[in-house]
């Protein structure tokens, strides 16, 4: 090996060294100063694109998670909603179970008052909890809580759409739900009762005519309404038509669409003749409809005396037996007597032949089903036109006391089965989303842990390599200052000349 001065080639080694222990002492301090393993695009491309996307999937994470936690709040909001209004309804299940007792005493209207501002009530709270019908809530509602491989796997669906998830009074099927005391409307009236900024009959009378079996024979009764000078609010016009008529086994109310209506097990029927600013508007006709009832086919007609050679017969039946009435040339020739005739046929079965409205007629009226077959037709006139069955008109629901309130119980009861449907899959939505909201958790803190492995720095290991960067860059400088001083020994050489 030759030596020589021009190029210390030991030199330049160390020299190389030392640069390359500095940048690897300035590394270690870089990677000790700031935590991180990778801190610029060159230290590893790869790792940092790997970090960057690991990077933001925890922010969509972490985000997903609030996510979550707001719409559990919205859903928490709106089961305690519906847990109140099942409170409500609770209410109005005893309102209409005592206003269903056929022994109840008390003012079916005032019972009704407070049903129907709990049904207000019900449609207030709905609407602030957003599940009314085409309510805020009353949709689809989806949250993004991130963490899945597709758009659909990363949102959480809770379904409260459609009338079946609202909870105001039309979705859950009261809105026209009343516990009012049943009864018979008259034909065509419209007359609000419920006004209170009206007076009625001001200076003026308006006359209703029963015709009415109480089981001791027909009656027809005159039942006049005056309103003097001052004229009778609603409830006034009701309480002049109940004292007149409760010695007869009838009553009169105001129904749940305000007009007046009469109810009562007495068979009755009843006209009304005009009146001004009247409780009834213009004249009608109403026949018990809180019976079973049958009306003759001739009585669109008027009656027509039964004549000629061949009587008319039919039977009547029900649940007591069977009754045979013959109308012939004495006992079918008036209308009275006609009556008369088929009532005594009839006593004791609870089935009463009263006069129709129109007075034209007969109608048959019983509590309980009854069935009328046509046997022999009359040469001429009668009450029937042709042979065979006659079927009676079953009662209305609501034309009894108690029909309203029972068939508002009915409608409670299904309104506490939807409302638990919509109950259920809030609460399957509060659950959904907080199993969601686990999992994000989760996958935030795997995820993080992988981008931590990437990008997080080792300090164990730095510390070590910055104390091994240290050494070597003592070391290097020394070897320099060696690898300087090596050229001095060719003065020894240089020295006898």
């Amino acid at each position: 090996m030759s030596i020589s001065i021009q190029t210390n080639v030991a030199s330049l080694n160390a020299q190389y060294y030392i640069g390359l222990n500095n940048t690897f002492q300035n590394k270690a301090i870089e990677q000790l100063s700031s935590g991180y393993k990778i801190n610029s695009s060159a230290d590893d491309p790869a790792g940092l694109a790997l970090a960057n996307q690991y990077a933001g999937e925890v922010t969509q994470l972490t985000q997903g998670v609030q996510n979550a936690t707001d719409g559990t709040s919205t859903l928490q909001i709106a089961d305690g909603g519906l847990s109140n209004i099942s409170q409500i309804l609770g209410r109005l299940q005893t309102l209409a179970s005592e206003s269903a007792s056929g022994t109840f005493q008390g003012n079916r209207t005032t019972v009704n008052n407070e049903y129907q501002g709990l049904l207000t009530e019900i449609n207030r709270q709905a609407a602030n909890i957003g599940l009314n019908t085409g309510g805020v809530n009353n949709t689809n509602l989806t949250v993004y809580t991130g963490g899945g491989n597709t758009q659909n796997n990363a949102q959480v669906t809770v379904d409260l759409s459609g009338a079946n998830n609202a909870v105001d009074t039309t979705a859950l099927g009261l809105a026209t739900t009343s516990v009012t005391g049943g009864g018979t409307g008259i034909s065509g009236n419209t007359v609000n009762l419920n006004n209170t900024a009206v007076t009625f009959l001001t200076g003026t009378t308006q006359t209703f005519t029963f015709h009415v079996n109480t089981g001791t024979g027909n009656q027809d009764l005159s039942i006049v309404v005056a309103g003097g000078g001052s004229g009778l609010s609603g409830t006034q016009v009701i309480s002049s038509l109940d004292n007149q008529l409760q010695a007869y086994g009838i009553n009169a109310s105001i129904g749940s669409d305000g007009t007046l209506q009469f109810g009562g097990s007495t068979a009755f029927t009843v006209a009304t003749t005009a009146a001004g600013a009247g409780p009834v508007s213009g004249t009608g006709t109403a026949v018990n409809s809180s019976n079973y009832s049958l009306s003759s086919t001739t009585e669109s007609a008027g009656f027509t005396a039964v004549s000629g050679a061949d009587d008319e017969k039919f039977t009547v039946q029900n649940a007591g037996g069977t009754y045979n009435v013959d109308l012939g040339a004495v006992t079918g020739l008036t209308l009275a007597s006609t009556l008369t005739a088929i009532n005594a046929a009839l006593a004791g079965s609870g089935i009463y032949a009263v006069t129709a409205p129109d007075t034209n007629d007969v109608t048959f009226q019983s509590s309980n089903v009854f069935s009328v077959n046509e046997t022999q037709l009359a040469s001429a006139g009668g009450l029937f036109t042709a042979l065979g069955a006659q079927t009676p008109t079953a009662p209305a629901t609501s034309a009894s006391d108690t029909g309203n309130a029972l068939a508002a119980l009915t409608a409670l009861t299904t309104a506490i089965s939807s409302l638990g449907l919509v109950q259920g899959q809030v609460g399957a939505g509060e659950n959904k989303l907080q199993y969601a909201s686990n999992l994000a958790q989760s996958q935030i803190t795997n995820v993080s842990a992988a981008e931590s492995g990437i990008r997080d720095a080792d300090v164990a290991a730095a510390a070590a390599n910055l104390t091994k960067a240290q050494v070597l860059q003592q070391t290097s400088l020394a070897a320099l200052s060696q690898a300087n001083s090596a050229p001095q020994a060719v003065l020894a050489l240089l020295k006898n000349f």
